[in-house]
């Protein structure tokens, strides 16, 4: 995530504890060391919030600010302006995460971290074949975090944020909500905003117009109907491959060819830009459970540094790693994620 430059925590070591783990399997047991701006989440805001301690939600208020928003110290209204700040670097970051097909799996209120970075890799994965439903994790029965999901969970969770700040927001409970609700109702345009920015550059396009948002979809609704690769797809419309013969196809390009056209910078200066936007890799899933099983099962670590390694650089298009790039051969079987992974 951070070579694709998404905002995120990092992983420090892994250090084995010689204990067995028994998951679905009996695993050997680790310990993860992360490391992040901080480890303040819209829990820790819940939490304070349950003792019915109000100053106790000012003092971490406070100090959030302070340490991730300090240019608001001053701010009219500094719980406000406080959740407006939040708003913003989560729809940038949810908008980030689906831009590259990657899909969290367990986005509870614990798991939004208010720095603005991925915090709590647990049933996360990458989509291959594209469809706006997918879900990974194994205890999502009913698709509460599926991929197109994510940015109205994130409302959810923003909205349980903004609760526990009402009585900072204003001392009369009226207005404290009503200032609320009109702050948590421009989440759906603040992610769209992104969204349509993200998915633009994806496109090759600077500029805006009016009709972009109907070019997108319509992308993606033919991906989802012919089970295109959500990353290759976009690859080979940064490196101008013949992509399908499918006359909704044909009808579509024509019509993004005649969108690049309208805009002042060059085909060169559009394919450039797709580049930086276009990873020609991801972290495969079959590819992620390969180096999982090698280090767990028989103590290789070989095949976790190789992954590593081409994963370093996955806007490189002069490197060709055709294993790493191919999706899962046909018959490979659903994959899933548990919140151990």
């Amino acid at each position: 995530m951070h070579a694709l430059g998404i905002p995120t925590t990092r992983s420090l070591a892994v250090v084995t504890t010689g204990e067995i783990v028994r998951r679905d399997e009996p695993l050997p047991g680790a310990v993860l060391t992360r490391i992040a701006s901080s480890h303040i989440r819209v829990g820790t805001f819940e939490w304070a919030a349950a003792s019915g301690d109000q100053s106790a939600v000012k003092t971490l208020l406070d100090y959030t600010v302070q340490r991730h928003y300090p240019a608001l110290a001053d701010a009219e209204n500094p719980a406000l302006a406080f959740f407006e700040a939040v708003m913003e670097r989560q729809s940038a970051l949810i908008a980030k995460w689906l831009g590259v097909a990657f899909i969290h799996g367990v986005m509870n209120t614990d798991n939004m971290a208010l720095s603005g970075e991925t915090i709590d890799y647990g049933p996360c994965a990458f989509m291959d074949s594209y469809h706006s439903s997918t879900v990974f994790s194994s205890i999502d029965h009913h698709g509460r975090y599926a991929y197109s999901n994510q940015p109205p969970i994130a409302q959810w969770n923003l909205a349980r944020l903004v609760e526990t700040l009402l009585p900072l927001i204003d001392p009369r409970q009226d207005r404290a909500v009503e200032l609320a609700k009109e702050a948590i109702h421009r989440w759906p345009a603040k992610f769209e905003h992104h969204w349509q920015a993200g998915m633009r550059a994806k496109l090759g396009l600077f500029n805006e117009e009016n009709e972009d948002a109907t070019l997108i979809n319509t992308l993606l609704g033919w991906m989802q109907q012919q089970q295109a690769d959500f990353t290759n797809t976009f690859r080979d419309l940064s490196t101008d491959r013949p992509l399908s013969a499918d006359p909704a196809f044909s009808v579509w390009h024509e019509l993004w060819l005649a969108r690049l056209s309208r805009q002042p910078q060059s085909l060169r200066e559009s394919q450039a830009l797709r580049h930086s936007h276009n990873p020609a890799l991801i972290p495969r899933n079959h590819r992620v459970e390969e180096a999982l099983a090698a280090a767990s099962q028989h103590g290789d670590l070989t095949v976790m540094q190789r992954l590593l390694s081409v994963l370093a650089e996955p806007f490189d298009y002069a490197k060709t790693h055709s294993e790493y790039s191919a999706p899962p051969g046909p018959g490979a079987p659903a994959y899933q994620t548990f919140c151990g992974t």
